[in-house]
């Protein structure tokens, strides 16, 4: 199963939810945050 994630821009930084809406983590750029993504779908 996929799950799908949210990246919100929340005062200079982003912040990463899952599909339920939970916060996950945040990061500096998208870039960081889609960098994670991947790390953890690994």
């Amino acid at each position: 199963m996929t799950e799908r994630f949210e990246i919100r821009y929340v005062k200079g930084h982003v912040e990463v939810y899952d599909s339920s809406g939970k916060f996950c983590f945040s990061a500096d750029t998208k870039s960081e945050a889609e960098s994670e993504l991947l790390d953890m779908a690994a």
